[in-house]
């Protein structure tokens, strides 16, 4: 099979291209983090493609030949119900417009990028008031884009409870196959928060939108339980005095579970995130455990309340700890190969900033792939017919 090209953004630990597989040769990477950089040379064989600075200083001379795809997970600390709020123009979520432009310059050197796949948090659909998406779609619809949208939750590949926006833009001149477009919305890609940034969409944007025609996947067999080790290397049990701590800043809701939990006297592993909640007026520190199988969203550990705790509740004995950097990865789709940094919060920044292997492997066998090999297949017909046109004149 021709190999197909891409261009990754925002690069992180290079879970994307592990997720988009080995038919997808990466010509170009970039992020501005150097440790995040270290990773993904140590998981690519040195990745002499990856450039390491800042995207504003990135220009098209260092883009090598033409892509196929362009991969962009641009920060979403701006537009992330977690942030400040500042939208696409603040700082660090305005890095997507540094990416566009790369986009629209490539256009006018004749290297237009053929398909564009974008993910961000699901707080892009809303942040100031929608305008932001709206800006979005329509800067991509100008340029000669068809696009759409879908709210992905990794939740059906992985034991991890993770929705994100993903939003993947063809150009015009492109035949798009038939069976990969809908008519109408599906309600697990497309819920209600879709339909809605949809309709307040321009008229012209609303033309240039396609409801991708992804298939329901096969629920993950793993759990939370597949892929917590018993006594994880580098990441200790804490004390029988901080797990009781954890325990008195839960609510009587919260601690009602873990009650449960110790009926059964089987063995319940769960997760806990300490959030502020506000009470009687006053904001109180609270822990809140599931026991459902599935983790919480991973996120950088900006502070302490962002790393999710591991409890394992066995009658009578309660335990709790952090979750490892290993058991992150893990719920991130990631082989036990996939080289990590030793310092914990290295590592457990690159997989709280990062994108799910398996649902981009989902999204590249459904979409992405059976485009770019229509696109390689066209290009193929035209450079094998252009050469006998050109004879028999």
């Amino acid at each position: 099979m021709t190999s197909l090209t891409f261009y990754e953004f925002f690069a992180g630990g290079g879970l994307a291209r592990l997720g988009l597989g080995p038919q997808w040769t990466c010509l170009f990477a970039n992020d501005i983090d150097t440790k995040k950089a270290e990773v993904y040379r140590r998981n690519f064989s040195g990745a002499p493609e990856l450039v390491v600075g800042d995207i504003h200083h990135v220009t098209t001379d260092m883009l090598p030949g033409r892509a196929l795809l362009a991969w962009a997970s641009f920060p979403c600390q701006d537009l992330s119900l977690a942030g400040k709020g500042g939208g696409l123009r603040a700082e660090r979520s305005g890095t997507f417009w540094s990416f566009w432009n790369l986009i629209t310059a490539l256009d006018l050197e004749g290297r237009a990028i053929p398909i564009i796949a974008i993910e961000n948090v699901v707080g892009l659909l809303t942040s100031s008031q929608g305008r932001d998406f709206q800006e979005l779609v329509a800067v991509m619809a100008a340029q000669g884009y068809r696009l759409g949208a879908m709210v992905i939750d990794a939740v059906h590949f992985v034991p991890q409870s993770r929705p994100r926006l993903f939003i993947v833009a063809v150009k015009n001149d492109v035949t798009i196959p038939d069976e990969l477009i809908t008519p109408t919305p599906h309600a697990r890609w497309h819920p209600a928060s879709i339909v809605r940034a949809y309709r307040h969409l321009s008229l012209s944007a609303r033309h240039a939108w396609v409801w991708w025609n992804l298939p329901s996947p096969v629920r993950a067999p793993l759990y939370l339980h597949d892929v917590i080790d018993p006594e994880p290397i580098g990441t200790p049990w804490h004390s029988p005095e901080e797990t009781q701590r954890l325990l008195s800043l839960m609510s009587a809701v919260n601690r009602a579970k873990v009650r449960h939990a110790q009926l059964t006297g089987r063995q319940y592993i769960g997760t806990i995130y300490k959030r502020t909640r506000v009470q009687d007026g006053i904001k109180r520190q609270r822990a809140e455990v599931r026991f459902d199988g599935v983790s919480g969203c991973l996120r950088t550990p900006a502070g302490g309340s962002s790393r999710q705790t591991i409890l394992v509740v066995e009658g009578d004995v309660i335990r709790s700890r952090l979750l490892s950097v290993r058991e992150a990865a893990r719920l991130m789709g990631l082989p036990d190969s996939y080289w990590l940094p030793e310092r914990y919060n290295d590592g457990y920044h690159v997989m709280g900033d990062a994108v799910v292997v398996p649902v981009v492997s989902w999204l590249e066998e459904h979409i992405l792939r059976p485009i770019a090999t229509s696109i390689v297949q066209t290009e193929e017909v035209l450079a094998y017919v252009s050469p006998s046109v050109g004879h028999s004149l």
